[in-house]
C-alpha cells in the first residue's frame, strides 16, 4: 500500500472545519450500515465538519426538505447494534434522470454539502460518480434558472464522493468483504445448524436457497462453513452430467452412514447453457433418482435481517472513519474512491475501476467464460472455491468405499493432527479440513487425543474421511486438548513417532502450541524423530500468537462478547443512568477487550498493552458523567482480565460506583469461559477450513522435498513453521524466526496490529485523541489487488 510522504501526519492536520458531509444509504439494506453511518457522523463531527443524514437514500436527496437533516453526536447513539438502516433506503428512478439530479444538487447546495459518503451497492455508487461528473454542469443550470447565485456556485464548485459497499451478496470487486456479508452468513448458518438436527432425526435431504442473484459468495462460503454435500453458484455452473454426479455423491454419503444431506443453491444458480437451476428442480431430481425424503427451505429476507455481527460492526466502523479521512484529503483531481477491505487492511480504490470489474464479471458469465468470472471476483472468492473443490472430493467419490474398508491410495506418508492449549471454536473445522485434504493428497491421517499429553501416552489412532463428518459446526475440541508442553516428555513422544511412523505434524492451538513446536524443533539435534515437517496453525480466543494477525476462535469469542454487551445495554434501557463494567478473557493480550469494545460501542477499554493509572480512571469517570448529561443514559467499560494486577475489575467497579454516586450506578459482569464456548461463527469455520487445507498442502510439498533414500528427514528452519495471516496474505514463517517478535513473559507478540484500532474506539466514544493515518489507504489502483493464482 502506498505510504504518505510524511508518515507522522495526524488527522488533526486534516481539519473538517467549514466542510459539510452528507451520508446516505442506498439500494438494498445490509446489517452494519448503521455502524458505518455512526462512524461517519462521529468522525465528521470530531474533525469539525457538519454532518447531515440524507434520509431515504437518493429519493431523500431529490425530495429535500426534512429528508436532509443535520446529525448530532447523540443522534447516532444506540445505532451500532441495530440491523438494516435507520436513516432509510429507497430505490429512486427520479435520480436516474437529469432533472432528478438537478433537484438533488440544488438541495445539497442549499446546505453547502459538497462531500458525500454513499453506502450501497455498485448501482448506487455508479449513480454517485455520475452525479459528481455532472456537478459543475448542474451548478451552471441552477445559476441560469436563478435557483442559486454565482457565489453559492463558486463556494460549492467541487463535489467529492467516497463509497462504502453495503451488500450482503459480497458482489463488488476490489474488496474481500462488503458490509453485511458476514451477518448474512450468520443468519444462514443459524438456519443450517437448526435444520441439521431435524434432517438427522428423519434421514432427510434439505435443499436451501440463499440470496445471490448474480454472486454465489453466500452459497459458497455457507457450504464450506456447514460442510454441505453440494453447492450450485452462478459463477461456476456444474459440468454437464452434474445431476448424476450429485445423486451418486448423496447416495455414497448415505451408504457411509450419513443420516442427512445438505445442498445449497444460490438464487441465481445456472447450468452451463445458462438455464436456471432452482431449489425445486434439485428437490425433484433427488426424489426421482434416489427416493430420499427431501425438503426445500428458501431463506429469503431472513438473511438481511437481525443484529450485525461483530465483524460487520468493526468493518463498517473502520470504513466509516476511513471514508471521512478520504473526503478531507480529496481534491479536484482525486477520482471518486471506494473504501475496501483487502486481507486485514482498509484500502482506497478508484470507484469506477471497481465498478467496471464488477460489470466485467457479469459480462464474462454472459460469455460463458466462467474461469474469468471467478478470477474477477477476487482472491477471497477464488480461495474459497479452490478450498471447496479440494474438500468436495468429487472426482474420487465413485471410488470411495465403505468406512470400514481401506481408502484407494498407496499412501506414502503418515500425518498426525493434534490440538494444544485451551479449546477454541473452529478447531474442529480445521481438523476436519486437514483430515480430508490429507486423505485427498494421499496421506494416512492420525488423530492425537489430548494434545502433547495424549501424544506421549500413545493416544494416537488413524482417522478416516467419515470420522470427521459433521465436525464443522461443533464448538470446543472433539480431539481433546491440554496445555501440557512436550519438553519433559520428548523421549516418549519420539518413541510414539517411531511406533506410528509419523512423517509430519500439524499442531492446531494457542500459545502452548507455538511453544510446543519450538521445543520439538529445538530437540531435532538430539532426536531424529523430530526431523519431520511440522506446522502450527493459530487457534485461540486470545489472538495472542506472534506471526499471525488473526487466530481461529477469536471471531466467535468477539461475537459472544458483543452479544452479551448488547443484552446488558438493553437491560438498562428502562433504567436511568447506569454504567456496566465487563471483564473479558485474553490473558495479557487486550485484543478481545479492545476490538470487542469497538464492536459494542464501549466508552473505555482497559488493557495491559496500554498502561493506565488512577488519573486515567478518574478521567473516564468524568467523561461518563458528562455523557450522562447529554441524554445518553448508559455507559459501557471493558477490562481485559490481566490489564493491571492492582486495578482489578472489583476495584474499578467500586471506584466508578463511588465517584459516580448521584449521577449513575454501576453493575459488573465477568464473562468467563462463555467466550470459549458455543458453535463457531461462519468466519471461524471458514478460516479454520482454509488455513488447515493450506497447512496440509504445505506439508505435502515439504514431505516430497525432504524424502530421500526411503525416509523423511527435515531439519532446516523452514520445515518447522507457523502459518499465519499477515496483513493481506497467508504466510509460512519458521518458528525460530518468531522468537524476536515474542514477549514470552506475557505470552503476546511485541507488535500487535489491532492497537491501531484503539484510537478509533476512543474517537467514536468522544475522547480527545490522535489517529495516525500513516497506515490508512492512499488511493491504489484496483489492478494491484487483482486476484492471483494461489498455489
Amino acid at each position: 500500500m502506498a505510504k504518505r510522504q510524511d508518515t507522522k501526519k495526524f488527522f488533526e492536520n486534516l481539519s473538517g472545519a467549514g466542510k459539510s458531509i452528507g451520508v446516505l444509504t442506498s439500494g438494498g439494506d445490509a446489517q452494519g450500515m448503521n455502524a458505518a453511518v455512526r462512524a461517519v457522523v462521529r468522525m465528521g463531527i470530531y474533525v469539525g465538519a457538519k454532518v447531515y443524514f440524507v434520509h431515504e437514500g437518493y429519493q431523500g436527496m431529490v425530495d429535500g426538505g426534512d429528508n436532509i437533516e443535520e446529525a448530532s453526536w447523540e443522534s447516532v447513539s444506540s445505532m451500532l447494534q441495530v440491523g438494516g438502516t435507520v436513516i432509510g433506503s429507497a430505490r429512486c428512478k427520479e435520480f436516474r434522470s437529469h432533472e432528478g439530479r438537478l433537484k438533488a444538487a440544488h438541495h445539497l447546495v442549499q446546505r453547502d454539502i459538497t462531500n458525500l459518503c454513499v453506502i450501497g451497492g455498485d448501482g448506487s455508487l455508479t449513480g454517485a460518480n455520475l452525479f459528481r461528473e455532472e456537478w459543475s454542469g448542474l451548478l451552471e443550470e441552477l445559476v441560469q434558472q436563478g435557483l442559486i447565485d454565482e457565489k453559492a456556485a463558486q463556494n460549492n464548485s467541487e463535489l467529492h464522493i467516497v463509497g462504502m459497499v453495503g451488500s450482503i451478496d459480497n458482489d463488488f470487486c476490489g474488496t474481500d468483504m462488503t458490509i453485511g456479508t458476514d451477518s448474512a452468513l450468520h443468519r444462514i448458518i443459524e438456519v443450517v445448524d437448526a435444520i441439521m438436527t431435524t434432517a438427522q432425526s428423519h434421514q432427510r435431504t434439505f435443499v436451501l436457497e440463499v440470496m445471490g442473484r448474480h454472486c454465489g459468495y453466500l452459497a459458497l462460503v455457507s457450504a464450506l462453513a456447514c460442510g454441505a454435500d453440494w453447492v450450485l453458484i452462478p459463477e461456476m455452473p456444474p459440468e454437464d452430467g452434474w445431476e448424476e454426479q450429485m445423486c451418486q455423491k448423496l447416495s455414497e454419503s448415505r451408504s457411509r452412514g450419513s443420516r442427512l444431506n445438505i445442498i445449497i443453491v444460490a438464487e441465481g444458480a445456472i447450468d452451463r447453457q445458462g438455464k436456471a437451476i432452482t431449489v425445486n428442480n434439485v428437490k425433484d431430481l433427488v426424489v426421482s433418482c434416489l427416493g430420499f425424503d427431501t425438503r426445500v427451505t428458501i431463506l429469503g429476507h431472513v438473511q438481511r435481517g437481525g443484529t450485525p455481527s461483530a465483524f460487520d460492526r468493526i468493518l463498517a466502523s473502520r470504513m466509516g472513519v476511513e471514508a471521512v479521512l478520504a473526503l478531507l484529503e480529496a481534491s479536484a483531481s482525486t477520482p471518486a474512491c471506494v473504501v475496501s477491505l483487502c486481507g486485514n487492511q482498509a484500502v482506497r480504490l478508484p470507484l469506477m475501476e471497481c465498478v467496471q470489474m464488477t460489470q466485467d464479471v457479469q459480462k464474462a458469465m454472459d460469455e460463458k467464460n466462467f474461469e474469468e468470472a471467478v478470477r474477477l471476483r477476487g482472491r477471497s472468492f477464488e480461495n474459497n472455491l479452490n478450498t471447496y473443490k479440494l474438500l468436495s472430493y468429487r472426482k474420487a467419490d465413485s471410488e470411495l468405499p465403505n468406512e470400514e474398508d481401506e481408502l484407494p491410495y498407496n499412501s506414502s506418508f503418515n500425518v498426525a493432527v493434534l490440538n494444544v492449549g485451551a479449546p477454541a471454536a473452529g478447531m474442529n473445522a480445521a481438523v476436519r479440513s486437514a483430515v480430508r485434504v490429507g486423505i485427498t493428497e494421499g496421506h494416512k491421517m492420525f488423530a492425537v487425543n489430548d494434545g502433547f499429553e495424549g501424544f506421549y501416552k500413545g493416544q494416537i489412532k488413524e482417522i478416516k474421511w467419515g470420522d470427521v463428518g459433521g465436525w464443522t459446526g461443533q464448538g470446543g475440541s472433539i480431539l481433546g486438548t491440554k496445555r501440557t508442553l512436550p519438553a519433559k516428555h520428548l523421549d516418549k513422544i519420539a518413541e510414539q513417532i517411531r511406533i506410528h511412523n509419523i512423517n509430519a505434524l500439524l499442531v492446531i492451538g494457542g500459545f502452548e502450541a507455538f511453544l510446543g513446536v519450538m521445543e520439538l524443533s529445538a530437540a531435532r539435534e538430539k532426536y531424529n524423530e523430530f526431523c519431520v515437517p511440522m506446522v502450527m496453525v493459530p487457534a485461540t480466543v486470545s489472538n495472542n500468537i506472534p506471526g499471525s494477525d488473526l487466530s481461529i476462535g477469536a471471531d466467535t469469542a468477539l461475537n459472544a462478547i458483543t452479544d452479551t454487551c448488547d443484552r446488558i445495554k438493553q437491560s438498562a434501557s428502562g433504567t436511568k443512568r447506569r454504567v456496566f463494567i465487563i471483564e473479558t478473557m485474553g490473558g495479557y493480550c487486550g485484543y478481545l477487550a479492545s476490538v470487542g469494545g469497538l464492536a459494542a460501542g464501549a466508552d473505555a477499554v482497559y488493557i495491559y498493552e496500554e498502561p493506565f493509572d488512577i488519573r486515567d480512571l478518574q478521567s473516564n469517570v468524568e467523561h461518563l458523567t458528562e455523557k450522562m448529561k447529554t441524554g445518553i443514559q448508559r455507559g459501557l467499560v471493558l477490562r481485559n482480565e490481566n490489564s493491571n494486577e492492582n486495578f482489578t475489575t472489583d476495584f474499578i467497579y467500586q471506584l466508578y460506583s463511588e465517584e459516580g454516586k448521584g449521577v449513575f450506578d454501576c453493575r459488573k459482569n465477568v464473562l468467563g469461559h462463555m467466550q470459549q464456548g458455543g458453535a463457531p461463527s461462519p468466519f471461524d469455520r471458514n478460516f479454520g477450513t482454509k488455513i488447515a487445507a493450506k497447512a496440509i498442502q504445505w506439508i505435502s510439498r515439504k514431505l516430497k522435498e525432504s524424502y530421500k533414500e526411503g525416509k523423511v528427514f527435515a531439519n532446516t528452519e523452514d520445515t518447522a513453521c507457523l502459518l499465519g495471516m499477515r496483513r493481506r496474505a497467508m504466510v509460512f514463517q519458521p518458528v525460530v524466526q518468531l522468537k524476536d517478535q515474542t514477549d514470552f513473559v506475557h505470552r503476546i507478540p511485541k507488535e500487535q496490529w489491532w492497537l491501531k484500532l484503539r484510537p478509533l474506539m476512543k474517537i467514536l466514544a468522544k475522547y480527545k485523541t490522535s489517529y495516525d493515518v500513516s497506515d490508512s489507504g492512499q488511493l491504489e489502483h484496483v489492478t494491484r489487488v487483482r486476484p492471483k493464482k494461489v498455489d
